[in-house]
């Protein structure tokens, strides 16, 4: 063989071995990247088409595939869809997936490797492979107490196991219709996309957990913890008079019952000066730490997605104070309130939330079950007992009596805040039932009232009781 025709053989043995390292590369490293890609349609159709297994709220699905007569064989349904759609989220052709139908995709379509059995076994019987039924912790009855209570208007309510960290109820509104992007019609799912993008009403909003809101004196549970923990309790007296903010014109005011109160009647009466005053002398650092231990900072509920509620850091004496009393750029998620409530009935400790129970195969044998966790301890128990005692002064006599129970201790706290001088203030209320074991924020971003009437106890209040009591 002369030299010329070695060269060319050694070219052409060196292109094949690119060809098959390339090949190889786009096989095995690049699988998942082309498989993702929303161009390549033959995987997506290959998923689209997959029978899904339910979300289930008790024994009711509140996701779930049906068969029908077209190319994709399963359609998506959801039974309840505005009631249930920020929990499930949707499962569509263009728009990928949220939510449950997120998280739990691996077991919903059968990919675990808990599940290759169970589909090799499907698969020699000539069976379509099957997804996994996704059980969540959600009591019906709460989830229809809190959508019923929101009556339509922009708000969000979340209720807490707070022995465990269970969601038992977690509701946004307005909602959506997750149907209508999980449609085959694909031309009116993109038009439903553009629609509900375009609401002034932000549908898709989950004001639940991924929307953060001023707290307004909800957040004085926070300070008056910060303040227990260094000391005070709770019939220390606190300068309840007119307060101006250090370096500012600007004076708090407020009826507190006299120039000194107890720190338990200031939270009663929910005094502005008096806590104002309060967070000033605690100092920011007091107050951040105080307000991480509960939660803030720290992003939430994995299964469906959480943003981080904030204390604004490199803040005066002003400032401090006004975040004090929940205002200036402090700002949390319902969820987070809850879980601030709930730490204090639990003793200080604060438990991971979770929405996932169990993940069961069709015999029912379980593949996956929650373990409630420990997530930080808030307060110590003594000062949790002092909260909790003030917090049942608050619905007993003072701000928040709209939640009082016959016979159940509840014990909570009322808030108003005002963002602007345009928009009708947040109304919150947070609260827990001792014999129910459980603790819930309301959260009303639209009361449809006037702003002279607008009050977390009157408002949300009712909202936060009518949910307690649906999970006695």
């Amino acid at each position: 063989m002369n030299r010329p025709i070695r060269v060319l053989s050694l070219v052409v043995f060196v292109l094949f071995l690119a060809l098959m390292a390339n090949l190889t590369y786009a096989q095995v490293a690049r699988q998942t990247v082309l498989n993702e890609r929303p161009e390549n349609r033959r995987v997506t159709d290959a998923r689209f088409a997959q029978d899904r297994g339910p979300i289930m709220v008790g024994n009711i699905p509140i996701a779930q595939s049906v068969p029908v007569k077209d190319h994709f064989k399963f359609q998506r349904e959801y039974p309840n869809p505005a009631l249930y759609a920020p929990i499930t989220g949707f499962y569509s052709y263009y728009y990928g997936s949220t939510g449950l139908e997120a998280s739990q995709s691996p077991y919903l379509s059968g990919a675990t490797d808990q599940q290759v059995l169970e589909q090799l076994i499907r698969a020699a019987a000539g069976q379509a492979p099957r997804g996994a039924k996704v059980e969540t912790t959600i009591s019906a009855k709460a989830q229809k107490a809190a959508w019923d209570g929101l009556a339509g208007r922009k708000g969000a309510v979340v209720a807490l196991d707070y022995h465990t960290g269970a969601v038992k109820a977690l509701v946004s509104s307005p909602s959506f219709d997750p149907s209508l992007l999980a449609t085959h019609d694909l031309k009116a799912s993109q038009a439903a996309w553009e629609q509900l993008n375009k609401a002034a009403e932000k549908p898709l909003a989950n004001r639940a957990t991924r929307e953060i809101y001023a707290p307004g004196s909800t957040f004085k549970l926070i300070t008056a913890a910060a303040a227990l923990e260094t000391g005070y309790a709770a019939d220390s007296q606190i300068d309840s008079s007119r307060y101006r903010l250090p370096n500012s014109d600007k004076v708090i005011t407020g009826s507190c019952g006299g120039s000194k109160v107890s720190l338990s009647h200031a939270l009663q009466v929910s005094c502005n000066p008096g806590f104002a005053r309060l967070g000033a002398e605690l100092g920011a650092q007091t107050l951040q730490e105080q307000a991480e231990a509960f939660g803030f900072g720290k992003r939430w509920l994995p299964e469906i997605g959480s943003a981080a509620s904030r204390f604004p850091t490199g803040i005066d004496a002003a400032q401090t104070a006004m975040s004090a009393i929940g205002e200036y750029e402090v700002a949390a998620t319902p969820l987070q309130m809850a879980m601030v409530a709930a730490a204090i009935a639990n003793d200080g400790v604060v438990m991971e939330p979770y929405l996932v129970n169990r993940i069961l195969r069709d015999d029912l044998s379980v593949i996956s079950e929650a373990t409630p966790s420990q997530a930080s301890i808030a307060v110590s128990s003594t000062t949790a007992a002092q909260l909790r005692q003030m917090m049942v002064g608050v619905v007993e006599s003072g701000t928040g009596q709209r939640a009082k129970i016959s016979g159940v201790e509840v014990g909570g706290k009322t808030g108003t805040a005002v963002t602007d001088r345009v928009r009708t203030p947040y109304a919150w209320f947070v609260a827990y039932a001792k014999e129910y074991g459980v603790a819930v924020a309301v959260f009303i971003e639209d009361a449809n009232v006037s702003a002279s009437e607008v009050a977390g106890g009157r408002v949300s209040a009712p909202v936060a009781k009518a949910v307690l009591e649906a999970l006695k």
